[in-house]
């Protein structure tokens, strides 16, 4: 792991653990946000639409072995589904913007369930561009729900009609390797959901996006 970026996410993660710096907390961590989707911004604007299915590292073992294009849409739809299904208890940004259309996906999941050519296949289909404004209308949208969080409010835990609001949403695919995702999410707090969606998710997958783009 990047160590600057190591670094920077155990302070954030330590001053979220005190109630006196729990807002120094939120405010370091939507800085670190904004310069890690700077990352992404880049890779739209430098690389070509091509670029984005592309699997340089196919077949290896870790997140590298993705596309751009899905990278992008895995950290951004799980991203979506915690902050809205789970901790806002409102309507996604992919339904609400109506990016599940603009975007050209052919599923609303998170992706885990793809393999090897699939990723590329469904790679292909996705518009770059609208996809990269559904990930910051996403990272917009849960800097604010972070905002207006209270200190308390990081030991909220989800029960079983979470659990169940997230199966009949079926933005989590059946497959075993996507499932599981309900029971993990479930299974943290709203502390343990910023530590894990909304800060460490974006830095393994945005590392593994620079390795793709550098090959590229």
């Amino acid at each position: 792991m990047n160590k600057d970026w190591s670094e920077k996410n155990k302070e954030i993660q330590k001053l979220l653990s005190k109630e006196s710096t729990f807002g120094e907390a939120i405010r370091k961590l939507i800085e670190f946000r904004e310069e890690l989707f700077r990352q992404i911004t880049l890779i739209v604007k430098d690389y070509p639409e091509e670029a984005f299915y592309q699997m340089p590292f196919a077949g290896a073992k870790g997140y590298h072995s993705k596309t751009l294009a899905y990278s992008i849409w895995h950290i951004f739809r799980i991203e979506d589904i915690v902050a809205h299904e789970m901790i806002a208890e409102n309507e996604q940004i992919l339904f609400d913007k109506k990016y599940d259309k603009k975007t050209g996906s052919p599923i609303i999941t998170t992706g885990n369930e793809l393999k090897g050519k699939d990723i590329a296949e469904f790679s292909k289909k996705l518009d770059v561009q609208e996809l990269y404004r559904y990930a910051k209308a996403v990272k917009e949208s849960t800097d604010r729900i972070l905002k207006k969080l209270k200190y308390k409010d990081l030991k909220r835990k989800f029960g079983e009609d979470t659990k169940q609001k997230l199966t009949e949403s079926k933005c989590v695919s059946e497959d075993e390797n996507a499932f599981w995702l309900i029971d993990y999410w479930c299974g943290k707090d709203v502390k343990g959901l910023i530590q894990m969606p909304f800060s460490r998710h974006w830095i393994m997958h945005i590392e593994a996006m620079l390795r793709i783009a550098k090959r590229l």
